[in-house]
């Protein structure tokens, strides 16, 4: 949810599609198992790293991109996830192609409060502090998602969106906001990328890296739909819905196939997404 909450950021607000959303992803949990490594720094130094280090990759991305448009764009920030996985591939020293164990530290503190332990600690273990952890980020994103729709700079992003040219020629700073918004967006997925070492315990590059994580960012706000931050929300639970049935039932090799077929078919007979389908439904009612 918070990688399709980031996507529609840029994706949805500005309407520069991105499929390097792995790669923010993947840079953000490197920075934090990089800070880990030579700092010996503590898990909310590192994602607090995680995300400002994906902010400066996304802001460098769109200073040399964002002059691209539609397609170039979008394989603009292709190439980028290759380009990243290529380097952590290489880079011994956070683990290179073998990937790296992570060993969570015993008995956590913050401000003196036992964060992890068996008795008298706020959580039993790290994936339970965690998943608190992401769901009050999630939270955080919804509400910036909603305060940048409501302020004077996603008026300015929704005139972008509509006509480029047409903002130029109004005095609109396209660019800057352009940039703006893809630094938002880096630094968002940049931060969830942070948490995904300690969740996981090990991470290599195929997993950080992983085409999936990219293509269900985009697919979510598609599917729900995009320009709202409810889209992607309503788009992540019907889709993570289905993919864990899929698992449960299934095989989880199939997730991605079931996230191909929504999208064509959305993108086919509801290009607005469920939002757009309750909207028609509404006015047709009306």
């Amino acid at each position: 949810m918070i990688m399709a909450l980031a996507w529609n950021i840029l994706g949805g607000y500005v309407g520069y599609v991105n499929f390097g959303s792995a790669a923010f992803f993947g840079l953000g949990a490197y920075a934090a198992i990089f800070v880990m490594q030579y700092f010996k720094a503590d898990l909310f130094t590192q994602i607090i790293t995680a995300g400002c280090f994906s902010a400066i990759v996304g802001f460098a991305t769109g200073a040399l991109t964002l002059r691209l448009r539609g397609v170039y764009f979008a394989i603009a920030t292709l190439a980028l996830l290759v380009v990243a996985e290529t380097l952590i591939v290489n880079w011994d020293y956070v683990g290179g192609a073998a990937g790296a164990y992570i060993l969570p530290k015993r008995n956590p503190t913050v401000l003196g409060l036992l964060i992890v332990g068996k008795e008298n600690a706020l959580f039993g273990n790290y994936k339970e502090m965690l998943f608190f952890l992401l769901c009050i980020f999630a939270l955080v994103t919804i509400v910036i998602c909603r305060l940048i729709e409501r302020s004077k700079f996603g008026r300015g992003l929704e005139a972008l969106r509509d006509n480029e040219q047409a903002a130029e020629s109004m005095g609109v700073p396209t660019l800057r906001l352009k940039l703006i918004a893809t630094t938002i967006s880096a630094s968002i997925m940049g931060f969830t990328g942070g948490v995904f070492p300690y969740y996981m315990t090990f991470i290599d590059p195929i997993s950080a890296f992983n085409l999936d994580i990219s293509v269900n960012a985009l697919a979510m706000p598609l599917i729900g739909g995009t320009a709202t931050w409810l889209g992607p929300v309503l788009g992540a639970v019907v889709l993570g819905t289905l993919q864990q049935i899929a698992t449960v039932t299934i095989s989880s090799e199939i997730n991605l196939l079931i996230v191909g077929l929504f999208l064509v078919g959305f993108v086919i007979f509801a290009p607005d997404g469920f939002l757009g389908l309750i909207k028609k439904f509404r006015n047709r009612g009306n």
